[in-house]
This record gives C-alpha cells, structure tokens and sequence, in this order.
C-alpha cells in the first residue's frame, strides 16, 4: 500500500516533517504544479492550497500497489471525475463536539481559524452520501481496521 503524501502552501505544525507528514511548498510552486498538470487533484482549505501530486499516485498503481490519498471532499470529487474506479472512504469524526476537542487539544489554530475549520467539517459532513463507505474515527485501532477491510474488499470485487 502506498501513502500519498500531499502538496500544501500552509506552514507546517510542530510535529510534522517535511516529505513525510506534507510537502510545504510556496505559493508560487504549487501555482506552478497546477499549471503543469502535475496534480490529480487540489483545492483551497481553510486558508491555504492543498493537492495530490500525480506521477506518485500513478507510478504506485503501476506496480499494483493500493494507494491511500489523504483529501477533502473536495478533492475527493476530483478524484471521483478522474478516476470513477476509486473506493471513496469518508472519515467522519464521532461528533462535531469531539472534533472540536481534538482541535482545540492541538493546539494549532486560533480562535478564528478553528470556526472555519469546524464550519468546514460541517459541510463536508453533508457530503458523506455521495461517498462509497463512511468510517467514523471513534478509535483508531477499529477505524484502521475498517478502512483495511474495505480496502480487501474492494480487491476481490474489481
């Protein structure tokens, strides 16, 4: 299984690792990957601009490899239009108040960015119909385990 790791113009948080968690790029070379077709997807979020690069997508498809994108609703309908074979798992928190928690418990975004990030949640939360599976993130260990078995699955009926 392969891990896309995102494109984003936003600064990274303290734990994350360039490469790895994000690739931060500015905003004048994520305008240049859009303009040269380098991304499967991309969209505004909450401030800042974040999109799959393609050619590793592709390249791990390729090899047979199931590759796993961390996106928004928006980019999922990207994918969608793209790609209409691709397993859509939407990840919705348990509610809207233990998102707010795990927000808050981060750390990461003041006053004004945590009210858009949760306005956000909750129109992405309508969203959930038009997905192939919805997985909620109570715990981890049963989430994970979810999204491996959708995944199985979804290989033995393609």
């Amino acid at each position: 299984m392969h891990l896309s790791v995102s494109v984003t113009t936003r600064a990274p948080r303290p734990d994350e690792r360039d490469g790895i968690d994000y690739r931060f790029v500015s905003d004048e070379e994520f305008d240049r990957l859009v303009a040269g077709g380098e991304l499967l997807e991309w969209a505004p979020v909450v401030g800042h601009r974040s999109g799959t690069p393609a050619r590793p997508v592709e390249e791990a498809l390729a090899a047979g490899r199931d590759v796993v994108l961390e996106i928004d609703v928006q980019g999922a309908r990207q994918v969608r239009e793209r790609a209409p074979d691709a397993v859509l798992i939407f990840l919705a928190p348990p509610s809207m108040e233990e998102l707010e928690r795990r927000l808050r418990s981060r750390g990461t975004e003041d006053e004004a960015r945590l009210a858009l990030r949760l306005a956000t949640a909750r129109a992405e939360m309508a969203q959930r119909p038009w997905f192939d599976h919805v997985v909620v993130n109570d715990r981890l260990d049963q989430a994970t385990a979810q999204v491996e078995a959708i995944i199985q699955e979804s290989r033995t009926t393609s």
